[in-house]
């Protein structure tokens, strides 16, 4: 599966942004899907992760700092995960990227997905 992220842009704190990630060669609900970000001088972290539709051994996971804020869904017709991002802040800052996995599971390391997209660069203006 080769994986496409888009929806980036500059956008004030206290707006929103949808992230794509938009998926081909496979069906990407058979996949767990991951979004993490990677801000200047820090290191690339988790964001949320999306279970595949036939695994229940879990469900979708957020990190902390965007619980409650960033949402993530899918459009299986459009072989699609998008990212809802919300009540943006400052340090929402990043480019962010989808990955996915080929293996059951929802690792929040990144070293735990083979297959990346492309990010997509969120600028959050203060």
């Amino acid at each position: 599966v080769q994986l496409q992220a888009s929806g980036g842009g500059l956008v004030q704190a206290g707006g929103y942004l949808r992230l794509s990630c938009a998926a081909s060669g496979r069906t990407l609900s058979a996949y767990t899907v991951g979004w993490f970000r990677h801000a200047p001088g820090k290191e690339r972290e988790f964001v949320a992760v999306f279970p595949p539709v036939t695994w229940s051994g879990g469900s979708t996971r957020y990190a902390d700092s965007v619980k409650g804020r960033f949402t993530l869904s899918r459009d299986n017709a459009k072989n699609t995960v998008y990212l809802q991002m919300n009540s943006l802040k400052p340090e929402d800052t990043a480019v962010y990227y989808c990955a996915a996995r080929t293996y059951i599971g929802i690792p929040i390391a990144p070293e735990s997905y083979d297959i990346w997209g492309q990010g997509t660069l969120v600028t959050v203006s203060s």
